[in-house]
């Protein structure tokens, strides 16, 4: 975007929605062909002005989405879900409801198509500037909660680690075998030559000092700023395999609420996993930059995705279909690696959905039930702060959140993996 241009969405009174202006005719067409007569009529009287029209559309297109398992869907009902959210956060932006607003777009991102996409992103800067100025004027609308004037709070605070008390609540064996190898300065040519080629984890040290977020993502003064009203899917439970484990929409600013107050509710943990945080919040992918790593082999980047909460998360062991790199770049991670050549002594589930999942809980192993797993060899490490974990493709990987942390994970694929899973 040229400058000019970002100067005009800066200072924009009105939310512009040129792709919705272009494609709804066809959209609406599409919509009535699969039964949305009632959608339609609705989605013609929102763009016409009519607020409870805008928000009938959206509670429709809500109905769909949900009327089986997601891979049902049809696309069009997203893209429908996403223009009834750009109807009714223009509705929400010309009344000064800019939180609303914000709520409004995120959904639209979140759970509808890419169709809209770009009008989506359009109008949260918009909003979002909008609601700046607001918030510097001394507006009504700003977060009192997250905005309070007060010294920066830091997520997580230098202080002595204790790995006595680590290994007490970490996988029987850890840190007691192999532990991955670090590099520091590690140079593309060497770690295709030493890693990539051969399959081979390996910690990168001193890779990510140039990015802004080693110091703002510490900073939860900073995340409320940029990210607090923002909508964002977390994970509620111990972990997906758990009977317990949910899913909820939330803001960021109750999200960061939830991982300070852990403390309380340690057995019930909130975490924001593997979403696509930065493809939606733009002001914190700023903040990061993706390692020259990823280029290895030739493939293409696959997906970038955040990883936050509190101590305690655990993501159960599991594989992956592509290349990986974790960064942590704040707090500490404890991480077990099998070979991806112990498939069967792991015990993948049967079932499709979790194929890639292992039935072996490694922090209360039933030796009677997986008696293959008790012995076998692995590497592992704690990841610390600025660290960046090479996982090959398929290699089994067990991640533990040994305080509050904030990661990021690169998937790629090479040119002989370039099939999405």
């Amino acid at each position: 975007m040229s400058s000019s241009a970002a100067s005009a969405t800066v200072n924009a009174t009105t939310i512009s929605t040129p792709t919705l202006d272009s494609e709804s005719p066809a959209l609406l067409q599409s919509i009535t062909s699969h039964g949305g007569y009632a959608y339609t009529r609705m989605a013609t009287l929102a763009a016409a002005g009519d607020k409870r029209a805008a928000e009938a559309a959206r509670e429709m297109a809500w109905e769909q989405l949900h009327s089986g398992p997601w891979h049902s869907v049809l696309p069009v009902w997203r893209d429908a879900y996403s223009m009834a959210c750009l109807h009714v956060a223009k509705f929400h932006f010309s009344n000064g409801e800019f939180t609303d607003a914000l709520r409004a777009l995120d959904m639209g991102i979140i759970m509808g198509g890419p169709l809209l996409r770009k009008d989506l992103d359009s109008a949260i800067e918009v909003v979002s500037a909008a609601k700046a100025r607001q918030y510097s004027n001394g507006g009504a609308d700003a977060d009192n909660d997250g905005r309070k004037k007060a010294e920066s709070r830091l997520l997580v605070r230098p202080e002595e680690f204790d790995k006595s008390q680590v290994l007490q609540i970490l996988p029987i064996r850890s840190l007691s075998s192999k532990i991955v190898g670090k590099r520091s300065a590690l140079s593309l040519e060497g770690f295709l030559r030493e890693y990539f080629l051969s399959g081979s984890p390996v910690t990168i040290i001193d890779c990510m000092a140039n990015w802004p977020a080693r110091t703002r993502w510490n900073d939860v003064d900073y995340l409320r700023r940029v990210a607090g009203d923002r909508t964002v899917p977390v994970e509620v439970g111990k972990n997906y395999l758990c009977s317990e484990w949910k899913q909820e929409l939330i803001t960021f600013s109750q999200f960061l609420e939830r991982v300070q107050s852990n403390g309380c509710r340690s057995k019930v943990p909130t975490y924001l996993a593997q979403h696509q945080l930065f493809e939606q919040i733009n002001e914190l992918h700023k903040d990061i930059s993706v390692p020259d790593y990823c280029y290895a082999g030739g493939g293409e980047l696959r997906s970038v995705n955040a990883w936050f909460g509190p101590a305690g998360t655990v993501t159960p062991l599991h594989h992956d279909p592509h290349h990986n790199i974790l960064g942590q770049v704040v707090g500490k991670k404890y991480v077990r690696l099998y070979s991806a050549s112990y498939n069967e002594e792991l015990y993948p589930y049967s079932e499709t959905m979790l194929k890639n999942s292992s039935q072996v809980d490694l922090d209360n192993i039933n030796e009677v039930e997986f008696p293959k797993v008790r012995d076998l060899e692995f590497l592992d490490c704690i990841l610390e702060e600025g660290e960046m974990l090479y996982i090959p493709p398929k290699w089994w990987h067990y991640v533990r959140s040994l305080t509050t942390s904030f990661s990021v994970s690169f998937w790629w694929s090479d040119s002989g993996n370039s099939t999405v899973s």
